[in-house]
């Protein structure tokens, strides 16, 4: 087995009296597409913005390639980079898709403008969406709009290779969509590991049974902020664990507690 990529080693976080991750384990591999499951609240989302170094745990360590990670994202450069798409796309509404999708190169970099347009029509290309640099995020759908986020996620500076995502992180990206457009958002994931070679690794949040056969290699259940089970796309499908299997099956009856 590779070295871990990211580990996360007693990982609790509270949000006033609810504790929604207790001492949390995790390890992502190189390579590795990883869905991260469970029901609602239960500190999925969570795990992905501690992840990514935007939001701080209140114990445990967290070691990025090794490297343990002092404070938040803009505390110092992680030994990997690390973009992440979040679930309502956050797009700036007031810009084009061509100013949101290379807005960091655009505020941070030296680069000239040409080149930056360049590069935008680029990432947009790979995401599917050629020729609609000029429109608004009001201007397009749901799906196109997972896929802006997609291509601003994996926009990095030529001149500063490092900065370019190796891991990608997934918060409920097919959220809200129809059948057909989930297919067109799991494909991508798939292709932008594997095709394009543009992320060599992945974490998924989400609930959808469509994007955890498609999309995910590994799987971790979370429930009542530990990990209750991990396995394989296959066995999530063949376990008696009662906590799987009430899941998957949507069933009311069983261990989760449905909320009135």
């Amino acid at each position: 087995m590779n070295e871990p990529l990211i580990q996360l080693k007693g990982i609790s976080k509270s949000f006033g009296n609810n504790k929604v991750l207790d001492n949390v384990d995790l390890t992502i591999y190189r390579g590795e597409a990883l869905a991260i499951i469970g029901p609602s609240g239960t500190g999925k989302s969570t795990v992905l913005r501690i992840i990514a170094g935007l939001t701080p745990a209140d114990e445990g360590e967290i070691y990025i390639q090794g490297v343990r990670r002092e404070g938040l994202i803009e505390d110092g450069a992680d030994a990997v980079g690390i973009g992440m798409v979040f679930q309502q796309a956050a797009l700036f509404d007031s810009l084009t898709v061509e100013e949101n999708v290379g807005f960091l190169l655009y505020q941070y970099s030296k680069l000239p403008k040409r080149r930056i347009r360049e590069l935008v029509h680029e990432k947009l290309d790979m995401v599917g969406l050629p020729g609609i640099a000029s429109r608004y995020p009001s201007e397009l759908s749901g799906g196109m709009r997972k896929r802006v986020s997609f291509a601003r996620a994996i926009m990095s500076n030529p001149e500063n290779p490092k900065d370019g995502a190796e891991v990608l992180l997934y918060d409920e990206p097919t959220a809200g969509l129809d059948p057909i457009a989930s297919t067109v958002i799991e494909d991508l994931i798939r292709q932008l590991q594997s095709t394009q070679g543009v992320c060599s690794t992945y974490a998924i949040v989400t609930h959808q049974d469509s994007t955890i056969r498609r999309t995910a290699d590994q799987i971790v259940f979370l429930y009542q902020g530990k990990v209750q089970w991990q396995g394989t796309a296959n066995e999530i499908h063949q376990t008696e664990h009662p906590l799987i299997k009430q899941f998957i099956s949507g069933s009311v009856e069983g261990p989760i507690q449905v909320a009135g």
